[in-house]
């Protein structure tokens, strides 16, 4: 697959509700133990106007919570995820690893409880590279942003695959 047929393309949309009880179970899960997830007061305190995402929630749980099926947009990649279809064929093809090499967010404000956030995702570069011990190394960056009531970005996630035959 050519990088001019993959850079661009959707890999999905999404709308999320932010809710308390899901941020709070997560901060417990990752032993964060700052009140600002457990009490609204305490968030108030910090300068927050509710319960504010963990950082790490975006990856973990933001799509999985308050991600209800009929508020759903139509999906952009037309069933076709990238993703999965340059990885799964690789795999298929070679066998190798599949790495999650890195992850990187970018909240452009607080983001907290009771908000509504939509997301669109896309592939934002594809290359391969040789490792040092000779072996073919493929790599798919991928961006999500999600967007606030008013259109505005409020967090980007970006996350880095990696296939090693």
């Amino acid at each position: 697959m050519d990088r001019d047929d993959v850079v661009g393309r959707p890999t999905g949309a999404a709308k999320v509700t932010i809710e308390r009880g899901p941020l709070a179970k997560f901060a417990t899960a990752v032993r964060d133990g700052s009140p600002v997830y457990q009490d609204v007061a305490a968030a108030r305190a910090a300068g927050f106007d509710d319960i504010p995402l963990p950082p790490t929630y975006a990856f973990s749980a933001l799509q999985y919570w308050g991600k209800f099926p009929g508020d759903q947009p139509p999906d952009p990649t037309g069933g076709a995820n990238p993703m999965m279809e340059i990885m799964g064929g690789l795999r298929s093809e070679g066998g190798g690893m599949i790495l999650h090499g890195e992850q990187e967010f970018e909240y452009h404000r607080p983001v907290v409880a009771g908000e509504t956030l939509t997301c669109e995702g896309k592939v934002t570069d594809f290359y391969s590279k040789e490792s040092s011990s000779g072996k073919t190394m493929t790599f798919i960056v991928t961006e999500d942003v999600y967007r606030d009531a008013a259109g505005e970005p409020v967090l980007t996630s970006r996350m880095n695959l990696i296939h090693r035959a």
